[in-house]
């Protein structure tokens, strides 16, 4: 079992009690002969930011795609406050309150960026107002471009547009894969003030992160994945000043 690969201390043990909002249990999954994830255990408790932290083709985006059923597992489950959501569609999911923000954030390039917005309200007869009003609140730039083609917009602009976009279906549960990725500094700085203010709000975020100063600054709990499956657990504030992540993920020298 994956447990036995992690520290001693439980990730959830730490002022967490109750069942959580996102659980994934023993979970495999594979590409093909290629097993991709080796027994991944994992909880997301309500309110909190969780990180996923590891190297490329850890499993960290795998891990993403199979809570919100992009990817089905071989063995395993997926749940949602108590409940097996493994083998729901992705596209039925947001109708749990999960809400996916893709690596590569997959704006709609030929529509305006109010129209991508509305796009990401699917879920509703029409898209709510006041959730609008949110989005362009939290990223003014949207509201200043909300006429202007997704695809005109710059890659931090995108990002902040895939991020509304997950926004306007209400998610309780924001997965985001990567949402540092390509950008400046400053942008990377604005962008993650931003999920602080809409975890503040009562959304919840699960987030693969290879900036791992960023992501453990943000979060409240970590998990470092590697080679599919869990090695270490724990509070982000401990994982930060860990030696092993610090040489790992933050290019410090681990004496």
């Amino acid at each position: 079992m994956s447990s036995g690969t992690e520290l001693t201390k439980d990730a959830g043990s730490a002022a967490q009690t109750g069942e959580p909002l996102l659980e994934l249990r023993d979970l495999r999954v594979f590409y093909g002969a290629i097993e991709a994830l080796k027994g991944i255990n994992l909880k997301v408790h309500q309110g909190e930011v969780v990180a996923l932290l590891g190297a490329n083709g850890a499993g960290k985006s795998t891990t993403l795609r199979t809570a919100s059923g992009m990817l089905a597992p071989r063995e395993g489950q997926v749940l949602l406050r108590g409940e097996r959501i493994d083998g729901i569609k992705s596209h039925d999911l947001v109708n749990f309150g999960i809400g996916h923000v893709p690596e590569g954030r997959r704006v709609f390039a030929r529509m305006t960026v109010r129209e991508n917005l509305e796009m990401g309200a699917y879920r509703f007869k029409s898209p709510d107002a006041v959730e609008m009003d949110r989005v362009y609140t939290l990223f003014p730039r949207l509201g200043e471009r909300r006429n202007q083609l997704g695809g005109t917009l710059s890659g931090g602009e995108q990002q902040m547009l895939a991020i509304g976009r997950a926004l306007m279906g209400k998610p309780d549960l924001l997965l985001l894969d990567e949402p540092s990725m390509g950008l400046a500094p400053l942008i990377v700085q604005q962008i993650f003030e931003i999920l602080r203010e809409i975890n503040e709000q009562g959304t919840t975020v699960l987030l693969v992160e290879q900036n791992a100063a960023q992501a453990l600054q943000l979060a409240d709990r970590g998990y470092v994945l590697e080679t599919g499956a869990v090695a270490m657990s724990d509070e982000a504030s401990s994982l930060l000043a860990d030696p092993r992540v610090r040489a790992a993920y933050l290019g410090e020298g681990a004496g």
